[in-house]
């Protein structure tokens, strides 16, 4: 396998400046934000344990596949932890949650 052409790598480098990657915690996170990742990496684990596409996902928890692509991504800024929650719950519907303070 040879290398790409400038030319290609032009292209995909285009191509990925458009896309939105995942987010990463910030070391100065807030409780809820931490929450609120935490449920998001639930759902990434849940669609890798599952083996299920972002659409699929998107039809098990019922909201449209854009805003699961977003959860996916760790974009939890643009959800209430309410939201998450029980978005959380269609997937663990025998589950609860403990709060933990330490």
């Amino acid at each position: 396998m040879k290398f790409p052409s400038e030319k290609e790598l032009q292209k995909i480098r285009k191509k990925l400046d458009k896309g939105e990657g995942s987010l990463v915690l910030s070391p100065n996170a807030t409780p809820i934000e931490k929450l609120r990742y935490e449920i998001c990496r639930q759902f990434v684990i849940y669609q890798r344990d599952h083996n299920l596409k972002c659409k699929e996902l998107a039809k098990v928890v019922g909201v449209d596949e854009s805003l699961m692509s977003k959860i996916l991504r760790y974009r939890h800024d643009r959800f209430s932890t309410d939201k998450l929650i029980e978005m959380l719950s269609k997937i663990h519907p025998k589950h609860h949650l403990v709060l933990k303070v330490s």
